[in-house]
């Protein structure tokens, strides 16, 4: 295993234990076996270290492409994925939370990679109004109300998952995803 895989894993880690905020690169780079300067060779700071454990060792998220399969399916896929992206997620976030002056520092670092919170219902409106391009989606369909309607459920399911199994609790099972979504998909006039 690489030195930067380790990192992630040991990131991964001490970032579920701790929270990202109460994570830090000295204390990663030890859990690692390594040095913080050679934390520094891999990763440019802690932000990134956490953008790339959030993408590379936690569930997938992404959905599939455009036209790929059945709209129904690749929405059940994606909020089956989100719901344990955000089980998994939520212990490293919380912590922030709780701090607004550390928060906003977050932000402000996140947005200088292009990332953050906010872009996961703007990716999922994303895809659904390529699909209402297609002709998959209905023309009077409301992409971002559909988006932040599903990606809202499914941050607070995830929540309410760890709240009650705590952090070692198991993943969300496939079964849950579709009463979330069943709700919204009349709203999307889906082409049969």
């Amino acid at each position: 295993m690489s030195a930067r895989e380790r990192i992630l894993d040991a990131a991964a880690e001490v970032m579920r234990a701790r929270g990202a905020a109460g994570a830090t690169t000295k204390e990663i780079a030890r859990a690692a076996g390594y040095s913080e300067a050679l934390l520094y060779k891999h990763f440019r700071d802690k932000e990134e270290l956490l953008l790339r454990v959030l993408h590379e060792r936690m569930p997938a998220f992404q959905g599939a492409a455009a036209g790929e399969g059945e709209v129904a399916a690749n929405l059940a896929v994606l909020t089956h994925r989100a719901l344990n992206f955000y089980l998994r997620a939520f212990p490293m976030m919380a912590s922030m939370a709780a701090r607004p002056r550390l928060m906003a520092t977050t932000r402000d670092a996140l947005a200088k990679y292009g990332s953050g919170p906010q872009l996961v219902p703007v990716a999922v409106a994303g895809y659904l109004r390529d699909e209402q391009r297609l002709g998959r989606v209905g023309a009077a369909a409301d992409p971002d109300a559909v988006a932040a309607l599903l990606m809202g459920a499914c941050f607070q399911q995830g929540f309410l998952r760890y709240f009650a199994d705590g952090p070692d609790g198991p993943d969300i099972p496939e079964s849950e995803a579709l009463p979330l979504l069943a709700p919204l998909l009349p709203h999307l006039d889906l082409d049969p």
